[in-house]
Order: structure tokens, then sequence, then C-alpha cells
């Protein structure tokens, strides 16, 4: 793993929590995105080399929208860049890690993304991401 790509936090009211983080971090969302196969509509934050990514959940039955049910709105994922999302998906693999899905997905902000279960992170939803341009 190579960093911290971005944090990403669940909102019920995007529009309200861009509002407050457009606030908080001085800047205004550089993306904002649909993400149809996660159910999900996304904004974007970057200050310097750390990126905050919004999620809204598009269908009230939606990941998104089932966590804040059980959790409330907050920290949902922390995603790592990686350089090989494969390999590093067959790694964790061979490490005893459940990933949430036998491939990479097409994810937001032009990533390819996996994430691992969060009962083998002690709680914590992790987001492997690599940049789709990378693969060319």
């Amino acid at each position: 793993m190579k960093r911290v790509e971005h944090i990403g936090i669940a909102v019920s009211d995007l529009e309200a929590a861009e509002a407050l983080y457009t606030r908080l971090l001085q800047v205004a969302p550089y993306k904002h995105e649909e993400v149809a196969g996660e159910q999900v509509n996304t904004a974007f934050f970057r200050v310097d080399d750390t990126k905050i990514e919004l999620l809204q959940s598009t269908d009230p039955e939606g990941v998104i929208a089932r966590f804040i049910a059980k959790r409330g709105a907050g920290i949902h994922h922390i995603a790592f860049e990686v350089k090989d999302i494969v390999s590093e998906m067959e790694r964790l693999r061979n490490e005893g890690f459940h990933l949430l899905s036998e491939a990479p997905k097409i994810g937001a902000d032009n990533k390819l993304v996996c994430f691992v279960h969060p009962k083998d992170t002690q709680g914590v939803l992790i987001e492997l991401c690599q940049e789709r341009d990378s693969l060319i």
C-alpha cells in the first residue's frame, strides 16, 4: 500500500455536508460524481495531498443508507492507494482477509476499488484503490 488516498464520510444530506466542509476546509469540492454501482452520490475535497469523499446514498436500502441507520453519519472508510489492485487483493486473501468483491469494481474519482471486510480490520472498512489510468 502506497498511502492513504482518501477518507470517506457517510452523510445523509450531501448539500448540507458540502456547505459544512467548504467552510471547514476553506475549499470547494473539486468533483461531484454519481457511482450507480455503489448507489451513492459523492463530493470530493482536496487540501494539499489529503482528500475527503462525502457519500450520500441514492437508495434508501443502499449501503450508505444502511450504514447511517445503524451507526449514524460519520467516517465510513479509509482508502489506500495501491500500485496493482489485483495483486494486492490476492496478497490480502492469502493473508486471510475477506474481500467484499471477487474482482475490482469501478469506483468514484477514476478508480478501481475493492473493500476489505471490517470484521478483519478492527471494525474499519478499508478500501483499496488504483487509478484507472495507471492500467495503461
